[in-house]
């Protein structure tokens, strides 16, 4: 299915250069003169990679017909990670290549969906926010309270993260997926 480039929004798929790519961000162009454009950043859903590409107002791009399947984290083998389709009771075994840096936010029985494109897992679908367990920090020193002071934070998946200065092994934090930061405590 084509779509003109001028319909485009955040989080859509097309394909561009016969690869699948998802639109991270874009925006359009106006010069004083010539044509209009539109000017997009899209990761390769195949390789990862993120590229800025643009495309003359109007152009039609075709659709990249991802689907999405939900599946719950089990474990990791070795360099592979085992998920588990929540309709079927399937496992299946993806290699940490295709997964990429959204290995570091997988913990036991996580929901996520995973991503196909005709037939073939690219990648996975996190949670916004996920809840993680702070197993090692350093105690917060007392009289040091500057603004937005921040301390590195070891979770239960082993990701460090930057917190404020008040939290403590073993409280339960909120992290966003999008940036890998801290958000909350849960």
């Amino acid at each position: 299915m084509n779509i003109s480039v001028n319909e485009i929004k955040n989080g859509m798929t097309i394909m561009v250069d016969g690869s699948p790519c998802v639109v991270q961000d874009f925006y359009h162009v106006k010069p004083g003169k010539g044509a209009a454009f539109v000017k997009m950043k899209l990761k390769n859903l195949k390789t990862g990679s993120i590229t800025e590409v643009s495309f003359n107002s109007g152009t039609k791009v075709d659709r990249a017909h991802i689907t999405k399947s939900p599946m719950q984290y089990l474990y990791a083998n070795g360099s592979n990670f085992v998920f588990m389709d929540t309709n079927t009771y399937e496992q299946i075994e993806i290699p940490d290549t295709v997964l990429g840096e959204d290995k570091k936010f997988l913990k036991e029985n996580l929901e996520i969906l995973m991503d196909f494109y005709e037939g073939e897992i690219i990648g996975i679908t996190l949670p916004e926010k996920i809840e993680f367990t702070v197993t090692d920090t350093e105690p917060a020193v007392k009289g040091n309270t500057t603004n937005n002071a921040m301390k590195d934070a070891t979770l239960e998946t082993g990701y460090t993260v930057k917190v404020p200065l008040f939290i403590e092994s073993g409280e339960k934090i909120i992290i966003s997926t999008k940036d890998g930061k801290y958000s909350s405590r849960a």
